[in-house]
């Protein structure tokens, strides 16, 4: 935890702010044995990020007041689009993406999406991943996401709407005949399949509706492996 990440109504008051949660408190009394006095970089959710002063402690609360504004990380300016991986690939993949700084998260269907993992708990605790990828990031701004359930909808209906010249659309596939572009610094949709990979006819479809499909080498690659190499790749 890199920031403490406090929701808009805990912060009513612009004198001092309570930080309560449990899960926190505990994570600060175990790594940063704070005293009055002490920094403690806290941010708002969807807001600013501030440099905090402690002013008191308790068992059930630690009471700071904000000192001065800092910088809150830029986003990478990409819209990744997922097939639903395994449940507890899901979270760590989620979490990996905010610390990144991705911008906007669709989790989608394909043939080798096993149709229960639309019915794990994992989905219903996305805020809580979200906010664990925030705290690691330093940040304050959660990604959108959103979820589609059916592939050939998503990929006719909506896709087309988000590729232009200027943000691309790329879907990586291993068997590509063209490269993954390096250090485009352009915003762009990326495409990455289920541990399985896309079957042929995804593949075309994502082409015919204006994707490029591009290769990472003759390596096959975890999925969380595959999101993080090329969003390192694309944003040096």
């Amino acid at each position: 935890m890199n920031i403490v990440l406090l929701e808009p109504d805990q912060c009513a008051s612009a004198d001092v702010w309570q930080i309560s949660q449990p899960r926190q408190l505990q994570h600060l009394a175990q790594h940063l044995q704070l005293n009055v006095g002490d920094t403690l970089k806290v941010g708002i959710r969807a807001g600013q990020r501030y440099l905090t002063e402690v002013v008191a402690i308790s068992e059930k609360c630690i009471t700071v007041r904000p000192v001065q504004t800092e910088a809150v990380p830029e986003k990478l300016p990409v819209h990744l689009i997922l097939a639903l991986p395994r449940p507890k690939v899901l979270r760590r993949i989620i979490m990996d993406a905010v610390t990144l700084g991705v911008e906007r998260i669709s989790l989608i269907h394909s043939y080798r999406v096993d149709k229960s993992y639309w019915q794990t708990p994992f989905l219903q605790q996305l805020n809580d991943y979200i906010t664990l990828g925030l705290e690691q990031a330093g940040d304050t701004i959660a990604p959108e996401i959103q979820l589609y359930k059916r592939f050939k909808p998503f990929v006719e209906d909506v896709l087309p709407t988000l590729i232009s010249a200027e943000q691309p659309a790329y879907v990586a596939h291993p068997y590509a005949e063209q490269q993954m572009p390096y250090a485009i610094q352009q915003p762009c949709s990326l495409i990455v399949g289920p541990e399985g990979g896309f079957i042929p006819y995804e593949v075309d479809l994502l082409i015919k509706n204006g994707c490029q499909a591009m290769s990472l080498g003759n390596r096959i690659l975890r999925t969380e492996t595959a999101v993080s190499n090329i969003l390192g790749r694309l944003f040096v």
